[in-house]
């Protein structure tokens, strides 16, 4: 069983722990792979609207997400989200339950929709998950990610209207 809850700041170290071996495999966010730790704990815990983690049976941070509005102004009805699973803990459907607890966060928030920016397309799992929760794919940008094992690979932007 998976609790999702607000992040803590006593839960940075095991957040950092989950985020850090992502960001330097470079394979899935754009983020530099040599970000330091306060760079990732700006972006992923201070610039959002609020970051949550997911907390297993054992009381362990088995996974994290954050919700922020996409684009300021007229834009900001429409928030932006950021998953991250611990790899031991992938396939046992913690990002499904996170994707599903930030929409309703998002619609309790106002959102009226929900936008991912820059899905890689050779993260597989990801793109599939995400059309699964409805998602869909409403444009692709040719070689918008350099990948550093597949070189230059298309990255999608992912779109989902929430609510009515």
């Amino acid at each position: 069983m998976i609790n999702i809850r607000p992040f803590k700041q006593n839960d940075w170290e095991a957040v950092w722990q989950i985020i850090e071996p992502v960001f330097r495999a470079g394979e899935t966010y754009a983020f530099s792979p040599d970000i330091s730790e306060d760079e990732v704990h700006n972006a992923w815990i201070e610039i959002p609207a609020e970051t949550f983690v997911a907390v297993d049976e054992k009381k362990a941070i088995a996974g994290t997400y954050y919700i922020k509005k996409n684009q300021p102004g007229s834009g900001s009805h429409i928030c932006n989200c950021g998953y991250i699973v611990a790899e031991k803990a992938r396939g046992k459907g913690i990002a499904s339950a996170m994707c599903e607890h930030s929409q309703r966060e998002a619609i309790s928030r106002g959102f009226r929709a929900m936008q991912y920016n820059l899905v890689v397309s050779s993260n597989e799992g990801a793109v599939r998950l995400w059309k699964k929760l409805g998602f869909e794919v409403v444009g692709t940008i040719p070689e918008a990610f350099h990948h550093p094992r597949l070189g230059y690979v298309d990255a999608y932007v992912m779109y989902k209207r929430l609510g009515k």
